[in-house]
């Protein structure tokens, strides 16, 4: 028997621990590719769960703020301390994010996610609570800029936009599928249940993972065009051979976080990410206490906006990978598309906080609140192009931490504002005049100065 099994590793149908360990760099382009897909779909998971759960304070804040005799000011408050330490773990994160594998840093966050949750479901009191969150940013930070790190590392740069995206929309998809769910919960067995939920989906995943999650094979320019077998020989071309070298050269950090492209996507984003916190944490207490909804209908009625963020997150970064192929440049085919993409969410808000009926109202705010975080996939197209791949996992670390502040900011003034107004209603409609009127203007001011060609020059990155 020992020989019959030692005569068989060379059989196609090899064990699956062989599968695992092989190198992706040598398998079949069809292998590579599905097993690529295979990754962004997980990842494309644990970015519903991470949505799901920093959205559920949104989802049960009624019947939580009633319970634990909360007021606005102090659930604006909580709603902001998830983002608290958010920033401080990515830049703690950035030098490790370069040289850990991808696949275990996703594990590590997705554990401590579910740990989160614990003092929540034990004590259910507000000390709990601030503990719980602070806690759930910590680990939630680093996420997003390892995930679109891992995505990327699986596909080639020019078809990379859409996986990456993919992942991305589960910012939004999480909503989407986890709001109602969450709300049904909530209504029927309590909103410490909810949290119960999500604890235990996030150890399931983490549990599928360690035997799923690999790193791919697309490390550098040059690893990509072996891999690829692109015809150009670089022994030939010098003139080639020299754009290779210059585009996996390192360039400090500083001098990529002070081009314009870089400073204006990452505002573009900030300010999505104030919008998209906005919806998440205010949005369905403005359904109860404005539109008169009761909770299980405003956990659906939220899913709306996250429904539509995730078909514009996958179909702008399908755009600029459609503009990318017809030849635009990407400071057009990614920038522009961002800029114009800021512009429209910022208008909607607007609109939407000036309808006159509550159903035009939920309509424009379905494609403002939800275009607001397709502007995320798009900032990290514009910020990955501003360093090397070897140092790109570090540079959106930096990218993510800048922007997520944005989730920092909007709940705390948020609930200042409706705190101090002579109705919420008043509260809520002033904050959406200020976020739509602020979104429109950053996305004019990324349209005139996002160019990435500029940039890539002056950084040495580009030689032509």
């Amino acid at each position: 028997m020992a020989s019959q099994i030692s005569i068989r590793p060379s059989s196609p149908t090899g064990s699956a621990d062989k599968m695992q360990n092989a190198d992706p760099a040598t398998w079949s382009a069809r292998r590579r590719k599905r097993y690529g897909w295979l990754i962004t779909v997980m990842l494309l998971i644990l970015m519903m769960i991470s949505w799901a759960d920093k959205a559920i304070l949104g989802i049960v804040a009624v019947p939580l703020m009633e319970d634990l005799n909360i007021s606005e000011a102090q659930f604006g408050l909580l709603g902001s301390a998830v983002f608290m330490l958010f920033g401080i773990a990515q830049l703690v994160a950035a030098p490790i994010a370069n040289r850990v594998q991808a696949k275990w840093i996703l594990l590590i966050l997705c554990v401590i996610w579910s740990i989160a949750q614990v003092p929540v479901i034990i004590f259910a009191s507000l000390p709990a609570l601030w503990l719980s969150r602070l806690l759930l940013g910590a680990g939630e930070g680093p996420l997003a800029p390892i995930t679109m790190h891992a995505v990327y590392k699986w596909f080639p740069a020019a078809k990379g936009a859409t996986p990456a995206a993919l992942a991305s929309a589960g910012v939004t998809l999480g909503i989407v599928a986890f709001a109602p769910v969450l709300a049904w919960i909530t209504s029927s067995f309590g909103w410490k249940s909810a949290f119960i939920f999500v604890a235990l989906i996030g150890v399931v995943w983490a549990a599928i993972w360690l035997f799923i999650g690999k790193e791919g094979p697309y490390t550098s320019v040059k690893a990509e065009r072996d891999i690829e077998g692109y015809p150009v020989d670089d022994i030939a071309d010098p003139a080639a051979a020299a754009q290779t070298a210059a585009a996996d050269s390192k360039v400090k950090y500083r001098r990529s976080l002070l081009t314009p492209s870089w400073i204006l996507a990452v505002l573009c984003s900030f300010f999505g990410y104030w919008t998209f916190t906005v919806a998440t944490t205010w949005l369905p207490a403005y359904f109860e206490n404005v539109l008169g909804a009761n909770t299980q209908q405003s956990g659906s009625l939220i899913a709306l906006p996250a429904l539509w963020g995730a078909i514009a997150t996958v179909g702008l970064s399908w755009l600029t990978e459609v503009l990318g192929s017809r030849g635009w440049s990407t400071r057009y085919s990614r920038g522009l598309v961002l800029s114009l993409s800021t512009i429209f969410s910022g208008v909607m808000v607007l609109l939407g906080t000036m309808a006159s009926t509550p159903l035009l109202a939920i309509v424009c705010f379905t494609f403002g609140f939800g275009t607001a975080p397709a502007l995320f996939a798009l900032t990290y197209l514009v910020a990955a192009e501003m360093t090397s791949i070897g140092q790109r996992g570090a540079m959106l670390q930096f990218t993510n931490a800048f922007l997520t502040t944005g989730g920092l900011c909007a709940p705390m003034f948020v609930g200042i504002l409706v705190g101090a107004a002579a109705t919420p209603a008043m509260g809520y409609e002033l904050s959406f005049l200020i976020t739509g009127g602020v979104m429109s203007g950053i996305g004019l001011l990324a349209a005139l100065g996002i160019n990435q060609q500029r940039d890539r020059k002056k950084l040495g990155l580009d030689l032509i």
